[in-house]
């Protein structure tokens, strides 16, 4: 039976069609207990998701909904290691990096080899090729290899090393690159390629240009294994690049990118912030992993997200969220978000191959406040699109300057209370607003929204938030019948550009090049290579 013909499917819809146009306001008139209703608690973490437009009612049948896609079940799937990756015939085990004592032993050798490399970059025990200690460590990566451990490493940027400065490159654009290479010092540079199959196009281009700059400077083939870390399971391109095998860190199949941070591809980070710090962020991912693992719907973090994702976007018909943390720490996280979630759920095709026919993910997007506030939040508030929020704050700031934390967590409740509530024609005329002003001054409200208060950003708390994350990802797409966790729709992309770019290289004849489609064609023309 397809997602929409079933009955927990057909009961949300037909309470949609009558809920759907009652207004926030008149939902808090209605129950003065509805923050207790709607909030939870864990850990040291308050969810307040009682500004979403949904009542007891909505509750109920969307819980009734996680009961009948079996949410518990490919829960217990995935933690049991099935494959439930069933298109690429994987597992799904990133849980498994954090689990502490209880993970495999191939993932304590791997956390015991990035603890040792650790300390012998700390404390100076690693050396480049002119018997200098390293000062700066570059990550060369590109999607789930690069916005994890730079996120992560922005987000925890009060506890990075006083002497040790890490920096991340990604884009095969060589402004990303050159202008890095130009300030650093090669002699005292370390690289972290990341790239599990290292043929990674963009990845790959970037090492070289970094291996050419490193012998330049050194003059010997030697200094590569000096100055040159992998992350990779190709042994094989990792020797013939000229890295050590020692210097190598297992990766496995079994962990996407976008989940990957836990991994070795996180070493970056440990490298950051150090090793007893990747340690905590460990801890933290694993105490919200045995959250989701035993808590009951009602009270289940991830699931309450997921929820409320889907019903905003298939049955209040929103189609985009956005993710607005008060913390300038946080300010990649929008971004780390849009692949976690936009690259795992973007997607029409269900588990049996048939197609959904509704929207699945929304578009992911934000901004750190209070910046925001000052760019698109004149749309939020005014634009008559319906755009739910997380607002994300913390209690305690990371940077603790007087004067600052107050304003900025005044300006986080008042944002998610304008738009929840809005301002109305009778409150106008009661300030003294004129006549002739007052339709430029309403606000409409019923905007809805979830507000994730933090004790404090270190990294336990962010471990907690980036795996709260995940399993609303893995929830929403077991929700929508769909494979979250294979990403076919990036190849295409790639199989068309590498035809292109053998065009460029003059590699094709001008029949080849016909092959193209007339707007392809014509913008090649206008680059100078014509067809």
């Amino acid at each position: 039976m397809k997602l929409t013909e079933t009955p927990a499917w057909q009961a949300l819809n037909a309470h949609a069609a009558t809920f759907s146009r009652r207004h926030l306001r008149d939902l808090f008139a209605a129950d003065d207990g509805r923050f207790t209703r709607f909030s939870r608690s864990f850990d040291g973490l308050l969810l307040d998701f009682s500004k979403q437009r949904i009542d007891a009612e909505t509750h109920r049948l969307l819980l009734d909904l996680a009961a009948a896609a079996d949410v518990a079940g490919w829960r217990w799937k995935m933690l049991a290691g099935e494959i439930i990756n069933h298109t690429e015939g994987r597992a799904v085990r990133h849980v498994a990096l954090r689990a502490g004592d209880a993970a495999p032993p191939e993932v304590r050798a791997v956390l015991a080899q990035m603890a040792a490399c650790c300390d012998r970059v700390h404390s100076g025990g690693w050396r480049g090729y002119s018997d200098e200690r390293i000062s700066d460590v570059v990550n060369i990566g590109i999607g789930g290899s690069d916005l994890g451990p730079r996120m992560a490493a922005r987000a925890l940027a009060a506890a990075q090393q006083p002497d040790l400065r890490v920096h991340f490159v990604s884009n095969v654009d060589a402004a990303d690159i050159a202008p890095l290479l130009a300030r650093l010092n090669p002699r005292t540079t370390l690289f972290i390629i990341a790239s599990k199959t290292f043929t990674t196009q963009e990845t790959l281009i970037n090492a070289r240009t970094a291996r050419a700059w490193l012998l330049a400077a050194a003059g010997s083939e030697e200094a590569v294994a000096r100055h040159f870390i992998a992350i990779s399971t190709a042994r094989e391109q990792t020797r013939q690049f000229g890295i050590a095998d020692a210097n190598v860190f297992e990766f496995w199949d079994w962990v996407g990118g976008r989940f990957s941070l836990w991994s070795a591809i996180g070493l970056s980070l440990a490298l950051a912030v150090g090793w007893s710090r990747f340690t905590e962020l460990l801890a933290g991912a694993r105490a919200m992993d045995e959250h989701f693992a035993t808590a009951p719907a009602a009270d289940n973090l991830p699931l309450t997200l997921a929820l409320l994702s889907l019903w905003n976007t298939d049955f209040l018909g929103a189609p985009t969220a956005a993710v607005l943390p008060y913390s300038q720490s946080l300010e990649l996280l929008p971004s780390y978000l849009q692949q976690l979630e936009m690259e795992s759920n973007g997607k029409q095709t269900d588990r049996a191959g048939e197609s959904l026919a509704i929207p699945t993910n929304p578009v992911v997007w934000g901004a750190a406040g209070s910046n925001g506030q000052h760019s698109f939040y004149q749309l939020l508030h005014q634009g008559g699109r319906l755009i739910p929020c997380d607002f994300i704050a913390l209690s305690d700031s990371d940077f603790p300057l007087p004067g600052h934390h107050r304003p900025l967590l005044a300006n986080c409740l008042a944002q998610s209370a304008a738009l929840a509530f809005g301002q109305t024609a009778e409150e106008l005329r009661a300030a003294g607003v004129s006549e002739s002003l007052l339709p430029y001054k309403l606000f409409p409200g019923n905007q809805p929204s979830s507000t994730l208060l933090l004790p404090r950003l270190d990294a336990y708390s962010l471990g907690q938030l980036l795996a709260l994350y995940e399993h609303k990802t893995f929830c929403l797409g077991v929700l929508w019948h769909i494979n979250s966790f294979d990403q076919w729709g990036v190849e295409l992309g790639k199989t068309l550009a590498g035809r292109i770019e053998r065009l460029l290289a003059g590699e094709y004849n001008n029949d080849n090049g016909k092959a193209f489609d007339a707007s392809t064609q014509g913008l090649l023309s206008a680059l100078g290579k014509k067809i």
